[in-house]
C-alpha cells in the first residue's frame, strides 16, 4: 500500500526557492511579469508560497495583498492528483483573511476553461469580463500567445472574486 503523500505549503526560504519560482514563471507564464487589468506585475514583487512533497517543490502561488483586497496572480502545480492547487489556494485565502482583508480576486483568460472550473468549484464568482484586454496586454508582454487552451483565440480577461 502506497503511503499518501503530504503536501506542505511554505513561504520561499532562500535564494534557491526564489530561483525555482522564477524558472516556474518563465516556463508557465512566458516571462517574469504578468499583466492584469492593464498593469504589469513582476514576480519578485509579489508574495508567494511554495508547495512541497517529499522535499521536492511541486507548485507555487503568487499574490498581492492591497489595502482593501488581494489579487491572486498565479497558481501552478507541477504534479497532478495530489490536491496541490487546492492546498495552495486554501493557504493564500488563510493568509489574506489573517491580514484582515475579506476579498480575493483574480484574472483568467477567456480560453482557460479548466481554471474557470477550478475557481468556481471553490466559491469564486465571475464579476467582470474585459473584452480585448489581453489584446492590449500583449503590447506590454508580447509573449502572451494569440491562441490558448482548446485552440480558443485569447482576447478577453475574466475577473473572478471570492468574499472570505
Amino acid at each position: 500500500m502506497e503511503k499518501i503523500k503530504q503536501v506542505k505549503i511554505l513561504a520561499p526560504l532562500n535564494e534557491n526557492d526564489k530561483e525555482w519560482l522564477k524558472d516556474l514563471w518563465l516556463s508557465e507564464w512566458g516571462g517574469e511579469i504578468m499583466v492584469s487589468k492593464g498593469k504589469k506585475h513582476h514576480f519578485q514583487d509579489l508574495d508567494s508560497v511554495i508547495a512541497w512533497v517529499d522535499d521536492v517543490r511541486v507548485g507555487a502561488a503568487t499574490y498581492r495583498i492591497g489595502i482593501h483586497d488581494c489579487e491572486l496572480m498565479s497558481i501552478n502545480s507541477t504534479v497532478e492528483g495530489l490536491g496541490i492547487g487546492s492546498n495552495l489556494i486554501s493557504t493564500v485565502e488563510q493568509k489574506v483573511k489573517q491580514s484582515g482583508i475579506n476579498r480575493i480576486w483574480l484574472i483568467i483568460s477567456n480560453d482557460n476553461l479548466d481554471a474557470l472550473k477550478f475557481y468556481q468549484r471553490r466559491g469564486y464568482r465571475i464579476t467582470a469580463v474585459y473584452p480585448n484586454a489581453i489584446d492590449e496586454a500583449r503590447k506590454l508582454k508580447p509573449t502572451i500567445p494569440k491562441v490558448g487552451y482548446y485552440d480558443i483565440p485569447i482576447h478577453d480577461e475574466i475577473e473572478l472574486e471570492k468574499l472570505l
